[in-house]
């Protein structure tokens, strides 16, 4: 009964009188109290449905319809999408460009579906085919190709905020984060229904219990960033971020719902109460973050023998380096005691049995205080030990890449025993209590009294089904509007993230309806989309914006007359730059990869006194020319190309990465030692087909950089530059810096 009367209580203690009470007063107050809460909750559903009211009208909260396709454009149209746009042209004056050239178009594609530019031979296939299906067979080679898999899955990387470090003070590395970004990979690659694709991530080890792969993808929940420090925490502060970041992405990635902006308060715009947040958050209340073991005995049976193995190579040099730190750590522990005051060190001296509660607070406290810092005890090393030192630990981080791999386990969540009671909080203070909420699902597209999971299991999997169901008015919506950025550089919704009041409305409401109902019919085939919008004429459209009357009645190529040219982004720009120098490393999957780095940046990321190898590199050098979705994403530290060029910082979701220009860029690109290694190997390359013929390195060079022949006019311009002493070197990284290389056209 008291347990009942503290649930009524909104988590406080039951009265004590109540608790001392006769029965017979528990009998007669408990239905009272029970009536009263029931009374609360009801009159907090018919406020919160007084808040939605009419914004429930609200265009994104309405099922699509699968509208006809308009039978308009003649010979133009290929596909339905073109009978949409052409629809909307009319209207508004316009009419298509041209289809862009055979070259052009196949550089487009072949970046677009993979993020590599195509290869001389691949070009020349495609000049030379003149079969009516030639652009549709290269399309169908692209969305086979395992790059497929790697394009796409850096963009949904950037919408789950995904990194392999925690982000904040410390950014200590995840271990097995990397393990959700291949299972992104692979699931592309496979053209997984994007259904399941969603289940798996919020419930795949509920649904599918003993999965590795349903239990790796549970790791979308932990992707963003989670403050883990040391010292004294507030713990329920803590974990109140953790619930907040669950709840967050699964608005911002799936229901394209600012969520988020009601957890202090009502939504200021969309109909969004505070009391969703909360019914949405209590549905991870019971959810926590844990690195789960799939490994077999004998997989882990390996895994310890090789680890015990790996220890005893290990101790001896650590043991050394203990024995020339510990006269000097002993000093500096003695030191810092005598610092202490009285009471800490009287708790100090005690023992442990003898402690009180208030003799271990202290006694921790202490420790804390006098136990010295690896960088103080450095500091009092004379140089020649500290020389003997280094040449030590340069000896463990050479042990340590051969260390052999643990036994796998996934980074993913579990299920509490006990889900704990969420709260309302007022302006989301989780010290201020208010109504509580039952797991629930937005009221806008659910009543508040629909039956839902409120144990510790079977939450996330309630959430996920109705996600993932064809009746779900937002899911297919949103996931079709990124395939359409993700082709066409803009959404049809320009928030990808925002489908609400604030958010921007659909420059074509009945096209992007079509497609979330042409996306379910399909079965959730996101492959199936991108073959739909890559071999339509819109896309085939040239780019220029040569007619001025066309580019003045639509600036910003709302309404899709000409196609789209974009620039690339910072890692797709490296992984190009790879491509031409031949240094490219096609491997996939496995740990994510620590790429050589620039003093400048090492300087930023450790201390000044710790230099012998905080940031080991493979045995392997090739490893550090692996495509970039493989490398380290660090959250503190962004490798300079890639934040030079917009990377985002992982700390929220990024629908759309902002296009910015500046200095940075160009140095970057011209004087950092990345482009000058490559350049140097772009030109190698060149040689060995080559050999001394300059006219020839010229001619492939284009070929290989730009995907295209040289004209006339760049092939003079070249013999020029060679005969007043240019170098294919610098011939090499002027053609890297070239507009038309970053640039998908």
């Amino acid at each position: 009964m008291r347990a009942r009367l503290k649930h009524w209580y909104g988590g406080a203690e039951a009265p004590r009188k109540l608790k001392l009470a006769p029965q017979w007063i528990l009998r007669v107050w408990a239905p009272l109290l029970l009536a009263g809460v029931t009374l609360l909750a009801a009159t907090l559903s018919e406020r919160d449905q007084a808040f939605i009211g009419k914004r429930a009208n609200w265009w994104a909260f309405q099922k699509p319809v699968r509208f006809a396709v308009p039978m308009t454009g003649g010979s133009w149209a290929r596909t339905p999408v073109d009978g949409f746009l052409l629809e909307t042209m009319a209207e508004k004056g316009l009419t298509p460009s041209p289809e862009a050239g055979r070259e052009q178009l196949l550089r487009r594609v072949t970046l677009d579906l993979t993020g590599l530019p195509p290869t001389v031979e691949e070009v020349v296939g495609f000049v030379t085919d003149r079969s009516p299906d030639a652009y549709e067979k290269v399309v169908e080679r692209l969305l086979e190709s395992p790059r497929y898999g790697e394009r796409w899955a850096m963009r949904w990387l950037d919408v789950v905020r995904y990194s392999d470090t925690n982000g904040y003070e410390i950014d200590a590395e995840r271990a097995n984060a990397w393990r959700y970004r291949d299972y992104v990979i692979r699931s592309f690659n496979a053209d997984k229904p994007y259904d399941k694709f969603v289940r798996e991530q919020l419930a795949g080890d509920e649904l599918w219990p003993g999965n590795a792969e349903a239990l790796i993808a549970t790791g979308f929940l932990r992707a963003g960033p989670e403050h883990l420090v040391a010292g004294n925490q507030d713990e329920e502060m803590n974990r109140q971020e953790v619930l907040t970041e669950m709840t967050t992405i699964v608005g911002s990635a799936m229901l394209g719902m600012t969520v988020q902006c009601a957890r202090c308060h009502n939504h200021k715009f969309d109909p969004i109460p505070q009391s969703d947040h909360y019914r949405l958050q209590a549905v991870f209340a019971a959810t926590a973050g844990k690195d789960v073991s799939y490994a077999s005995e004998d997989e882990k049976k390996a895994a310890e023998e090789g680890a015990k193995a790996h220890k005893a190579r290990l101790e001896p040099i650590e043991k050394a380096i203990k024995e020339i730190e510990a006269p000097y750590r002993k000093q500096l522990h003695e030191e810092k005691k005598r610092g202490l005051d009285a009471a800490h060190l009287e708790a100090l001296g005690l023992a442990k049995e003898k402690r009180t509660k208030e003799h271990e607070a202290l006694a921790k406290e202490a420790k804390e205080q006098i136990d010295p810092t690896w960088d103080e005890v450095l500091a009092l090393v004379p140089a020649d030990l500290k020389a003997k030192r280094a040449e030590l630990r340069r000896q463990v981080h050479a042990l340590n890449l051969e260390a052999p791999a643990g036994a796998p386990e996934a980074y993913a969540v579990v299920n509490l025993e006990k889900a704990p009671e969420t709260h309302i909080l007022k302006v989301g203070d989780h010290k201020n209590k208010l109504d509580l909420v039952p797991a629930g699902l937005p009221q806008v597209l659910v009543p508040a009294a629909a039956e839902f999971p409120q144990g510790p299991s079977g939450r996330r999997t309630a959430l996920a089904n109705w996600l993932a169901s064809r009746d779900n008015p937002l899911t297919a919506r949103v996931m079709v509007n990124r395939i359409w950025q993700f082709r066409f550089g803009v959404g049809l919704v320009g928030t990808p993230n925002d489908f609400g009041v604030l958010g921007a409305r659909p420059t074509n409401a009945k096209l992007l309806d079509w497609l979330a109902t042409e996306f379910v019919e399909r079965g959730f085939s996101v492959k199936s989309m991108d073959r739909l919008l890559v071999t339509s004429a819109a896309y085939r459209q040239a780019s220029a914006a040569t007619d001025a009357a066309k580019a003045k009645l639509d600036p910003e190529n709302k309404f899709y007359w000409r196609m789209n040219r974009r620039r690339m982004e910072g890692e797709a720009i490296r992984d190009a730059v790879l491509a031409a120098s031949g240094a490219l490393n096609l491997k996939m999957g496995g740990p994510s990869v620590k790429p050589p780095i620039e003093p400048e940046v090492y300087d930023l990321i450790f201390s000044e006194f710790e230099r012998d190898n905080l940031w080991p590199l493979a045995k392997d050098p090739t490893e550090g020319f692996r495509r970039s979705i493989y490398l380290i994403n660090k959250r503190t530290t962004r490798l300079p190309m890639f934040a030079n060029f917009d990377q985002p910082d992982a700390m929220t979701s990024c629908a759309a990465r902002s296009v910015s220009t500046h200095a940075l860029q160009a140095l970057t690109m011209i004087n950092s030692e990345f482009m000058r290694v490559q350049s140097r190997g772009f030109a190698e390359r060149l040689r060995g087909l080559c050999g001394g013929r300059l006219g020839c390195a010229v001619e492939r060079a284009y070929r290989v950089a730009l995907g295209r022949q040289v004209t006339a006019v760049e092939a003079r311009m070249a013999r020029e530059f060679f005969k007043s002493g240019g170098v294919v070197e610098d011939f090499a990284l002027a053609l890297l810096n070239r507009n038309e290389f970053v640039y998908i056209p």
